[in-house]
């Protein structure tokens, strides 16, 4: 039975999504939730006691939030404005660490860090950091890029993407790519197991027992890997693995090959075995556009997953692993997902370039 002193707290719709939206927000803070929460278990009805029982707090929390809400609703579940210490940093220096920033480089360096700059303005580095973080600036980080300088980027673009949201109907559309010079390394010494509190251990240097090139075949629309290990990767081992997709594929099916732009792909004894096989066609990517292709994407996993902490004494032991490795990823195999359409993309490269064109650049 719930408590007779009380006065009935009654929600509206409103009030309920909002305080059921504050509970369940990862950015809510701890201790709005935490009140939205309280006065949830208040609505539900039941004593201060059984509420606070129920929501793990002490009773006089329960009846300060209780009352709170009661009186100001909404608002008065959120913190009052606090005095607080008197600001000692002027909009002048803020504006200032962000035009240093921005504009100017340190003599003798290529960027800022915290303390130069806090000296150069004469602030706390700490108040520096803030002021960065504030305003999204981040002075020790660099990205690369690249815009293909191909003339055929956009019909490329349009035919790859095209092929991955809307492939041709009776037809198996694979993205294909070659990892070359994967190494057989055999770490100095024996790698220590991850204890708990300390994590898997390896030695620094290593020998290397040779190098394997993989041909990978990644079917688009079910996941599954077609893989073959070469010594190297000429036009001949390129036709040679194009034979190996020729036999693992349906027969009635037309196939469709995505590929990058690497001269064996284009070498006449290519020429002459597409001559010889009408249903395979080749697509190839933009220059300097392997993000296009989805068999990269399983490249990195592979890399991740089988070879970054691999240890291989002998290129037979690595072909094996890479054999073993496709054969379990086949098993449980799972297409990657493309959501951007060729415009999407082609938009964004033009944004891109036009800030890149801009006079500052």
């Amino acid at each position: 039975m719930g408590d007779s002193r009380l006065e009935p707290l009654v929600l509206s719709e409103v009030e309920r999504q909002v305080l059921q939206g504050w509970v369940k927000r990862r950015t809510t803070a701890q201790g709005l939730a935490l009140r939205a929460r309280i006065v949830l278990a208040c609505a539900e009805g039941g004593s201060i006691i059984a509420v606070a029982a129920r929501v793990g707090v002490n009773r006089g929390t329960v009846t300060k939030w209780r009352a709170r809400f009661l009186r100001e609703r909404l608002d008065g579940l959120s913190d009052e404005p606090r005095p607080g210490v008197p600001r000692t940093i002027t909009d002048a220096q803020v504006e200032e660490v962000v035009v240093r920033t921005l504009e100017e480089v340190p003599e003798g360096g290529t960027h800022w860090s915290k303390r130069e700059l806090a000296r150069r303005v004469g602030i706390s580095p700490s108040s520096v950091l803030r002021i960065w973080h504030a305003f999204g600036l981040q002075p020790w980080r660099t990205e690369v890029f690249k815009v293909s300088p191909d003339p055929l980027l956009i019909d490329k673009v349009r035919d790859v993407v095209g092929l991955y949201l809307a492939p041709p109907a009776n037809a198996a559309v694979f993205a294909v790519d070659e990892k070359p010079q994967i190494q057989a390394l055999e770490r100095t010494a024996p790698v220590l197991p991850m204890l708990p509190g300390v994590p898997e251990r390896r030695s620094f240097d290593y020998i290397r027992h040779g190098t394997v090139d993989l041909f990978a075949a990644l079917d688009v629309a079910t996941g599954k890997v077609i893989g073959k290990v070469s010594a190297r990767h000429r036009a001949v081992d390129f036709r040679d693995f194009l034979d190996e997709i020729d036999r693992q594929t349906d027969p009635g099916l037309a196939v469709h090959v995505i590929c990058d732009n690497l001269s064996a792909h284009k070498a006449p004894v290519v020429h002459r075995w597409l001559l010889a096989h009408p249903r395979f066609r080749l697509h190839f990517t933009p220059t300097y556009s392997s993000w296009i292709n989805q068999v990269e994407r399983w490249f990195a996993e592979l890399q991740r997953r089988c070879l970054e902490r691999g240890v291989h004494c002998s290129l037979d032991s690595l072909k094996a692993s890479l054999e073993s490795w496709i054969k379990v990823w086949n098993e449980n195999a799972k297409p990657f997902k493309w959501t951007k359409t060729a415009d999407q993309i082609i938009d964004r490269i033009c944004r891109y370039c036009s800030r890149i064109s801009e006079p500052a650049h």
